[in-house]
């Protein structure tokens, strides 16, 4: 990439990061003050923003949630998406599902659930550090399942009407490119469209990893 771009790229993250904070900010102050789930020893922060197929994503962190939190690189991409509505994204570690939200000065954007409310919180640090770590886990390929990729989109994969996930190869699809996907079975439909909470949670070394940051702060007193 060239440098300019580079630079224009860092410049929209900036621009990206700022708005999103500045907003939660506001709510905060203006709708969660007298909340009683508030946990006031958190900060609005956004951690790891980053380009992610066409979009951007990052772990937003609020005094009442943290969230994965994706943007879309025009305010008005994702017009057509009703509020409320699910999306599913297949990340290197598998697939999670998205609930659309809206707010006037971002425009629609997309979350997923990873912690609210935010008493299990120390401080705001030991919140910064589990973002980081889920962030982290995210992009770990090595934490993908088999039940991430279902029959329908094995089947789209072979047309070519979809492309590969990235960190997904061929040999893990099938052994035979011809043979037909078996359908999945209802426990493990289930399985595949976990929220990335639940899938934090099951299995209990991943739910470890993220809680690590503050389990640390726990052994050391």
């Amino acid at each position: 990439m060239p440098e300019t771009s580079k630079v224009i790229d860092e410049r929209l993250l900036e621009k990206k990061h700022a708005q999103v904070v500045r907003v939660f900010n506001t709510i905060n102050t203006e709708r969660m003050s007298d909340i009683p789930i508030v946990n006031h020893k958190i900060n609005v922060s956004l951690i790891g923003l980053q380009d992610w197929n066409g979009s951007y994503l990052g772990i937003l962190i609020t005094p009442w949630f943290m969230n994965i939190i994706l943007l879309p690189n025009q305010p008005d991409e994702w017009s057509d998406i009703p509020e409320l509505s699910n999306e599913t994204h297949v990340f290197p570690s598998g697939k999670y599902k998205f609930l659309m939200g809206f707010e006037p000065d971002i425009g629609k954007y997309q979350t997923c659930s990873l912690f609210s409310p935010m008493f299990e919180f120390a401080d705001n640090q030991a919140a910064i550090e589990t973002a980081q770590a889920a962030i982290s886990e995210l992009m770990n390929v090595e934490n993908i399942e088999s039940t991430d990729i279902d029959s329908e989109q094995i089947q789209r994969i072979w047309e070519g009407e979809e492309p590969l996930p990235e960190g997904i190869r061929d040999d893990d699809l099938a052994t035979s490119e011809t043979a037909p996907p078996t359908p999945l079975s209802e426990e493990t439909e289930q399985v595949a469209t976990m929220t990335l909470e639940e899938r934090m949670h099951q299995p209990m070394s991943r739910r470890e990893l993220l809680r690590g940051a503050f389990l640390k702060k726990d052994e050391a007193k």
